[in-house]
């Protein structure tokens, strides 16, 4: 791609984001968002559960904010705010809308981000900060937790992250069990693609914490990987950010990244 080209001048919009929030009749909800969509010919994946919703949706711009502001009129949805990238082409070939169990499966049933408050989030600027001074704003060891499966974090990662080299998120809980004293005493950032998976895994991590008297100050970063290179780039990271569509992988610019090796 011609790194002169403004990536907003590309004709289509990507978006991604989430929301833990009740949903007391998902199949109804599923219904009205995929006649919603298919409409406006969009394509793309919305997945909604009694928890919540999470969508990744591509078309022109106008027709992806149509939908974006008819599912903000919405009160329950009126916080979604969607992370935005651009490509050529629509990096997806179909659109499904489908109800789920969990909209990120963990497996564990005590972990209800709609039922509890956040985990403290992070912004991007305040994690840069800290990885360059090398520590957080009380002197403590600052240490970023990749949450993601390992052939994303092959894909690129923080430097220096934290990887316990789990094959699917489920398996996110055993792995804190089995090293959560490594954590004592540091300052943990948990990060993934877009904010999703850390919604649970830094509950679960405060809760490993009070119940095993570990010391360690837990935090998620807001928004994810993808809001951190839309804020302050690539600082601190190596590599790419593996994308769940037919881009595979975006660069910290949030360009398309054919060059990633994808195993």
């Amino acid at each position: 791609m011609n790194a002169a080209v403004p990536l907003e001048s590309l004709p289509v919009l990507n978006i991604s984001c989430y929301l833990f929030v009740a949903i007391e009749a998902p199949d109804a909800l599923r219904d009205t968002l995929h006649e919603r969509a298919r409409a406006l010919d969009l394509k793309g994946t919305v997945l909604i559960a009694e928890e919540g919703i999470n969508l990744f949706l591509a078309g022109p711009a106008e027709a992806v904010r149509a939908w974006v502001d008819a599912l903000r009129a919405d009160p329950r949805f009126a916080a979604l705010a969607p992370k935005e990238s651009w490509s050529d082409a629509v990096p997806f070939r179909k659109l499904l809308v489908k109800v789920k169990p969990e909209i990120i499966r963990m497996n564990h049933p005590t972990i209800r981000p709609d039922q509890a408050p956040r985990a403290p989030a992070l912004p991007a600027a305040t994690l840069r900060r800290w990885l360059d001074q090398g520590h957080d704003d009380d002197g403590r060891p600052v240490v970023t937790l990749d949450t993601r499966n390992a052939f994303e974090v092959d894909v690129g990662a923080f430097d220096g992250a934290i990887d316990w080299r789990i094959a699917k998120f489920s398996e996110f809980p055993a792995a804190v069990q089995a090293h959560r004293a490594e954590l004592a005493g540091k300052t943990v950032v948990s990060y993934c693609t877009g904010g999703i998976r850390c919604e649970k895994a830094a509950l679960y991590l405060e809760q490993e914490a009070r119940a095993h008297g570990v010391d360690a100050r837990i935090y998620q970063l807001e928004g994810g990987i993808l809001k951190y290179f839309e804020e302050v780039g690539g600082a601190h990271y190596h590599g790419d950010c593996f994308v769940f569509d037919e881009r595979r992988a975006v660069d910290p610019e949030l360009a398309a990244s054919p060059e990633s090796v994808i195993e």
